[in-house]
């Protein structure tokens, strides 16, 4: 520490003086009042609600289409754009765990952690790009994955599936609940189970008014503001107050404290260690155990290479096995469908990487008193927030976060209901229904599902299950899924039945080794010893490749299939006969075919850099340099800079000509010089019956 360093101890130089003798970050005080969380939780998904619903009505009115049907409800017209195809997959990617989680891992690995929780998670997005072209070329009709699954392999894979699908569902909104009342309650007070259960109103009102349309403008508009709040992050730790150079000096420090020092600043005067609160663990001081030279400056960290395989492992899950990524895929015109998935893919990289390189390694350079438990439940960005910039860092963090939960929320309640809504009332319980029917069980089960998981959020809080423990067990529970659903789309060999005992046979195999594991390493099984990381890591392993490899056994040499890929939408049945986005323009085999070898090339090959290339050549740099550091941090204020202004502007210059259409309707309505061009509400959308589809009126993405 230099001599000027030296006289800033306390105030500007960790330890700081502010936190002697406290014994957590928050320590059970809000620095917010109450009022915030229900101005935040009420009040914003009250205006987003009315604001999202204004401009779906609008467009309806003034783009030339204002009828709602249950095929427009559920797949916005399947005409959706590059740019906001993209912005809605960053969106929807963007769960709290995204703005928690990532950090914690900085917490506890540091440079380490924040790059492989966006790698880990930043391929499963390339890659399903080929499984959303794939999807355009043999069963452009569909609603749902399930669908595709029944229309395919029959009634037993596709009850199998359901579980698997809602399964997903219900973990991904169970993370977004969990980190975000636990969120809430930290930094205003308000009761977690009363945020629980008042979140996902913020989510019910517009979506089962607007459907995937309204679910699409809004994830625009909610990842606008992340994006806006993580440049601020950005630019207020390493520009505005600390800059690479003295947060690497910070790091470095940290890691010089010996236990006995680490136990005299956390104690209740901070110089002696008598009658410390310290505990091995329990803070981020010191050096860091599996990390080279225990530093937190190196890519060298068997924890955070141990968590990279569990997120992309356990990803691979949330992403290949969630409907909304496939109701996305179905939503996009076909040849957005491929680009948007990797630009949706490259952009989201940079909110974990960006955010946690600044908050998430500014928590443990500054010695922060945030406790494990605290940094557990995702509390590590608002903890940094708050202390560099007081209440408005805590307002900005609950706004951030309120925005990722609505957003990946409103994507989970729209898919859920198109499972209950095509794959359960049409298929089994009304297999004439209309389109009225449909469109009413839609917005039905949008509101109970909302209801449902604020209750279900609750009790796993009650169990003791945290974000951090619920992020690495979801490979477990749904990860035997994907490799089947892969092979559905690609090969046609692969077995249906092979596809339900894969399944089924990985998920019983990952759950006997998970415990095992925790049996093996702790001597009994409690969440506690089931949430390690070796354990975790144990069974997500098994669950996706012992899926595989039973898969690829049963359909290689019991019951091998010949399946004519042709025949795969001929299965599938639209209600109103909508074509919007299946048109002959649409569907040209050479046009798909161009863009299905186009993701093919560019997501492999930026999947190979990201997960093997990129860490490969960090090895030789061993503990970074300064001069490494800067660069490094360089990198993610860029990459930060650069998917907020492409996820910004792309999408308004692509329906920059609907925009003009629907502003100008607006305003002439408003002045009186004429109505809107779609006034008449029963105006038939096109259908079958239209000889050239292309000539008829679509919705505006």
């Amino acid at each position: 520490m230099s001599a000027g360093q030296n006289d800033l101890v306390g105030t500007f130089w960790p330890p700081l003086d502010e936190y002697k003798g406290q014994k957590s970050f928050f320590g059970g005080t809000a620095p917010l009042d109450v009022a915030v969380g229900y101005i935040v939780v009420i009040g914003f998904g009250f205006f987003f609600s009315v604001v999202t619903t204004v401009i779906v009505m609008a467009d309806r009115l003034f783009s030339g289409n204002s009828t709602m049907t249950s095929e427009h409800f559920n797949t916005a017209g399947r005409m959706v754009k590059t740019g906001l195809t993209a912005s809605v997959i960053v969106s929807q990617w963007t769960w709290a765990a995204t703005l928690l989680q990532s950090s914690n891992v900085a917490w506890q690995y540091g440079v380490s952690g924040p790059f492989w929780y966006a790698s880990g998670a930043s391929i499963q997005i390339l890659l399903f790009g080929v499984l959303a072209i794939s999807l355009k070329k043999v069963a452009p009709s569909a609603h749902t994955m399930c669908e595709i699954v029944l229309a395919r392999w029959g009634k037993t894979a596709h009850i199998t599936f359901l579980f698997f699908a809602f399964s997903a569902n219900i973990i991904v909104t169970s993370m977004l609940l969990l980190g975000g009342a636990a969120t809430v309650e930290a930094l205003t007070g308000m009761d977690y189970r009363l945020a629980s259960f008042l979140i996902p109103w913020g989510v019910i009102i517009y979506t089962a008014a607007g459907g995937l349309h309204a679910t699409f403008i809004a994830s625009y508009l909610h990842t606008m503001i992340i994006f806006g709040v993580l440049v601020a992050m950005i630019l207020i730790v390493y520009i505005k107050t600390y800059s690479s150079d003295m947060v690497y000096d910070m790091l470095d420090e940290n890691i010089s404290y010996s236990p006995d020092e680490c136990a005299t600043i956390f104690s209740p005067g901070g110089n002696t260690p008598d009658e410390t609160f310290y505990e091995e663990g329990k803070y981020a001081c010191g050096r860091v155990e599996g990390n080279a030279q225990g530093s937190y400056l190196t890519m060298l960290s068997g924890g955070g290479l141990m968590f990279g395989i569990i997120n992309i492992i356990g990803n691979f899950g949330t992403v290949f096995v969630d409907q909304s990524y496939w109701q996305s895929a179905i939503a996009a015109k076909p040849t957005s469908a491929a680009k948007g998935y990797f630009l949706g893919g490259i952009c989201w990289f940079s909110i974990p990487f960006s955010l946690a390189t600044s908050l998430g390694l500014s928590s443990i350079a500054l010695l922060l008193p945030i406790t494990k438990e605290e940094a557990g439940s995702g509390l590590v960005p608002p903890a940094v927030a708050t202390h560099l910039m007081g209440p408005v860092g805590s307002w900005l963090i609950l706004i951030m976060l309120f925005m990722a939960i609505v957003s990946t929320g409103s994507a989970e309640s729209i898919a859920v209901s198109s499972l209950i809504s095509y794959d359960i009332y049409r298929t089994y319980i009304n297999p004439d229904a209309t389109g009225a029917q449909i469109l009413r069980i839609s917005r039905i089960v949008i509101v109970l599902f909302g209801l449902f998981m604020g209750l279900f959020s609750i009790a796993l809080h009650e169990m003791g299950l945290n974000l951090g423990w619920v992020y690495l067990f979801m490979g477990i529970m749904i990860g035997s899924a994907v490799i089947p659903l892969w092979n559905m789309m690609t090969w046609k060999k692969a077995s249906g039945t092979g596809a339900v005992v894969a399944a089924w046979g990985g998920l019983v195999l990952a759950m006997i080794g998970w415990i095992v594991g925790a049996v093996v390493q702790s001597g009994k099984v409690t969440v506690a010893s089931l949430g390690t990381n070796e354990v975790m890591l144990s069974g997500n392993l098994i669950a996706i490749f012992s899926s595989g490899i039973i898969h690829a056994i049963w359909s290689i040499f019991i019951d091998p299939q010949d399946y004519d890929f042709s025949e795969l939408d001929k299965n599938i049945n639209l209600v109103e006969n909508d074509m919007s986005g299946l048109g002959t323009d649409q569907q040209d085999p050479e046009m798909l075919d161009k863009a299905y070898k186009w993701i093919t090339r560019r997501g492999y090959i930026l999947s190979f850099l990201l997960i093997i290339v990129w860490p490969v050549l960090s090895v030789p740099a061993g503990i970074f340099s300064k001069s490494y550091f800067a660069f490094w941090v360089l990198i993610s204020i860029v990459w930060g800079f650069g998917a907020a202004c492409a996820i910004t502007f792309i999408p308004i210059f692509e329906s920059s000509e609907e925009i003009f259409k629907v502003g100008s309707g607006i305003i002439n309505y408003l002045l009186c010089r004429g109505k809107p061009p779609n006034d008449d509400k029963d105006a038939p959308r096109p259908t079958k019956s239209i000889e050239d589809p292309e000539e008829a009126p679509v919705t505006a993405a």
